[in-house]
């Protein structure tokens, strides 16, 4: 099987951190957990959890960490399954290393991130919860190929993830694994340092969680922005792995 490089764009408050455990499960597949968190927050100066030990422990520079990304995989496996937020995607930044990468993208219904994400940190912007990253990067990639790059929703793989991995797998050409809808209980020494503040309940799981529909209403300070969101969305969500 040729090496496979799996660059995957999510926003905040998705399943992500799940999808990366269920990767790194497999035998074959080495994972990486947001590497370009150290140089977001260098940029951009935004006061997050943990600010001053994310930047100490990663690699602020985005060409370094781009041509780390693209080449060779580490431990001598043979799939590399990487976890990107769309919202380090900065204004300005070369985004062409990713046409060397398989680029599929997580999404989530945009009601149930800002709940979520809003009982952790204060909601300002549409682009801190990643969909205009992750709209511009998708119609970037499809420009180029003229072949819609792979997106899956979250709300999909909770209801069935055997079947939306397995269908996840073929799309990417690698085998399914039966050891990707589970995986050991506790921490990893792969997840980012930010893990002990954001990863609690991935950290209590050994499976994705049954899905559950949130019943609680948008604070009516974000509804232009879940608005805007869903914009973003929807076009994406059209585009899903069915």
């Amino acid at each position: 099987m040729n090496a496979v490089k799996i660059a995957m764009w999510s926003g905040p408050r998705n399943i992500s951190t799940a999808l990366m455990r269920s990767f790194e499960n497999r035998e074959d597949t080495f994972v990486s957990d947001e590497p370009f968190y150290a140089h977001y927050l260098q940029q951009t100066g935004i006061d997050h959890p943990m600010r001053k030990e994310v930047i100490e422990a990663g690699n602020s520079d985005w060409d370094e960490v781009s041509q780390y990304l693209t080449g060779i995989i580490p431990q001598d496996k043979s799939v590399w399954y990487q976890k990107h937020m769309a919202q380090h995607n900065l204004p300005g930044v070369d985004l062409d290393w990713t046409g060397r990468l398989t680029n599929c993208f997580l999404i989530r219904n945009p009601r149930e991130v800002i709940l979520s994400y809003s009982k952790k940190y204060e909601i300002t912007s549409v682009y801190q919860l990643g969909f205009p990253q992750q709209f511009d990067l998708f119609t970037k990639l499809r420009g180029k190929t003229e072949i819609a790059p792979i997106v899956l929703d979250s709300k999909d793989v909770l209801m069935n993830p055997n079947n939306m991995l397995q269908k996840l797998c073929e799309k990417l050409e690698i085998p399914f694994s039966d050891k990707m809808p589970s995986w050991p209980l506790g921490k990893r020494d792969s997840d980012g340092v930010w893990g002990q503040y954001w990863y609690g309940n991935v950290e209590k799981s050994i499976r994705f969680q049954a899905y559950q529909k949130k019943e609680e209403e948008i604070p009516k300070e974000y509804t232009e922005i879940y608005e805007e969101c869903m914009k973003y969305y929807q076009q994406l969500f059209e585009q899903r792995i069915h």
